[in-house]
């Protein structure tokens, strides 16, 4: 089993607030403190099959340079997703399968690319993008509890899609054991380790209530269980990955 980086924006920053201000009715954070801030996505190959966890932002995006008062900027593009991906050695007929976490266009932006690839997701995702076909497969989480989450899909051997809401309605994250520990790649439950570590949920969120549950059974399951946390937009995961190192709460 291998999990790569799908490294697609580097060099920006997220301010505390944005970070972690979501829920918060008191202005208690600092707004001159940020966070570096990154955009990656994640590839597994287990050998048989080549699984992506997201795709990028379309290609055709255009790039903006950061603006004043502005409370996230994702930084400088590196490469477009498709191009990003064959550097890693992966050609889009090789991905068999994809876990999309949610519908925002950072994270479901290159679905087309991948004609071979049956895409899974959560029936509130898949409406919110209004994608049908048979190559959809609208997760129902049927394949008992998981640790302390009660729903899980198993995608492969050492692959788990698991609901996770508040993010987004149908949000979803993914485990993969591998080497003795738990990766767990979770899109956006936060937007950085501290966040996770200080418990705070990000200001972008469609369910608070369900966000804030979903953020409580990460931070158990790492408490439980020797825990590789792998996010979206912080280069903090980079690191992780590189050293398998082990979230600390």
């Amino acid at each position: 089993m291998k999990i790569e980086a799908v490294r697609l924006y580097e060099g920006g920053y997220m301010t505390q607030p944005f970070a972690m201000g979501g829920g918060v009715s008191e202005p208690i954070f600092d707004e001159t403190k940020t966070y570096p801030s990154s955009l990656q996505n994640y590839v597994i190959d287990t050998g048989s099959e080549v699984i992506l966890i997201d795709t990028g932002i379309p290609k055709e995006s255009p790039d903006s340079p950061p603006k004043e008062g502005q409370k996230i900027y994702q930084g400088k593009r590196i490469d477009d997703y498709m191009t990003a991906l064959e550097k890693l050695g992966y050609r889009p007929e090789q991905v068999t399968k994809i876990l999309l976490t949610h519908k925002h266009p950072d994270h479901s932006g290159e679905l087309r690319s991948f004609p071979n690839a049956k895409i899974y997701l959560s029936g509130a995702e898949a409406d919110a993008l209004k994608l049908e076909g048979d190559n959809i497969v609208r997760a129902a989480y049927e394949d008992g509890p998981y640790h302390n989450f009660e729903k899980s899909e198993k995608i492969a051997e050492g692959v788990y899609f698991l609901p996770a809401p508040g993010h987004t309605k149908g949000n979803s994250i993914v485990i993969v054991e591998a080497d003795g520990l738990f990766y767990m790649i979770h899109g956006d439950i936060t937007y950085t380790d501290a966040a996770l570590i200080e418990n705070r949920l990000s200001v972008v969120f469609e369910d608070v209530e369900a966000a804030r549950e979903t953020l409580l059974k990460a931070r158990t399951f790492i408490e439980e269980n020797p825990t590789v946390y792998l996010s979206t937009h912080t280069p903090e995961s980079l690191t992780s990955l590189k050293e398998k190192r082990i979230m600390k709460l």
